[in-house]
């Protein structure tokens, strides 16, 4: 089915003016603001989190664009004194949490999140992984024959013999440093080989209370890591966005 480029627009649009409502009813509902940065975004560890701190907390994750548009980019636009220095820094792998909670508990919070996982197509490898020849087995055994045509067609110079999975030659994975691609990613997976890690890290702080910002920690950019958060992450976001949408263009029409 086709979607018409005119109402593709006006939905991305209602989007973006939803996003904006939602954030600015959040400044107004939360004293509290903590910029974060995201590595290696895993959604539903993330959504666990969400979970956790619903009752306290609201994490907003979009456009960064979209975000500082609504909170301000400049002392002269912002939404509240102070929040143009949240905006500033809103680039790269980063989300905002409004917040009822003190600093201390958020920055424990965010950074007791710290999950390994198997490296994504695109990242670096964090070390070296290399197989020698013979008889192949991972952490639960050796493997099992029909995994043999799956190891041939990622690259592996495999054999059945007698029922036992056999490397040819001996074989680098890959090198620290190299950007996997797929045949490598799924071959990590294979062997139990887990090179991400997903964690939080707190970088700035706004509060209402004397309108102090106070910036926590350097932004440490790493373009290697698989850090796009999965298309469902912000599925609440997306929803929220919308419903506030709806709702502001609700009370306009029975203004």
């Amino acid at each position: 089915m086709n979607v018409s480029l005119t109402k593709a627009k006006k939905k991305d649009r209602t989007w973006k003016e939803g996003l904006i409502t939602q954030v600015r009813n959040a400044a107004e509902e939360f004293p509290s603001v903590c910029l974060f940065r995201y590595h290696n975004m895993r959604n539903e560890l993330f959504k666990d989190l969400r979970e956790q701190l619903k009752d306290s907390s609201r994490f907003v994750m979009g456009s960064n664009k979209v975000l500082q548009v609504a909170l301000g980019k400049t002392p002269a636009d912002e939404l509240r004194t102070g929040l143009s220095q949240i905006s500033a820094k809103l680039a790269g792998h980063v989300g905002l949490l409004f917040t009822r909670m003190a600093k201390d508990e958020v920055v424990a919070a965010l950074e007791e999140v710290h999950e390994e996982d198997f490296a994504r197509a695109g990242s670096a490898a964090g070390q070296e992984f290399k197989l020698a020849a013979g008889p192949l087995s991972n952490a639960t055994g050796p493997l099992p024959h029909t995994l043999e045509p799956t190891l041939r067609k990622h690259g592996l110079p495999t054999k059945l013999n007698k029922g036992v999975v056999e490397l040819l030659a001996d074989h680098v994975v890959c090198r620290a440093g190299q950007t996997l691609d797929p045949n490598q990613a799924a071959l990590l997976r294979v062997f139990g080989v887990k090179m991400a890690t997903f964690r939080l890290t707190p970088l700035a702080w706004w509060s209402s209370d004397g309108d102090v910002f106070e910036e926590l920690n350097e932004y440490d950019g790493n373009p290697d890591e698989d850090g796009e958060p999965d298309s469902g992450l912000m599925e609440d976001d997306a929803a929220a966005a919308a419903a506030a949408a709806a709702g502001e263009q609700q009370q306009g029409d029975d203004s």
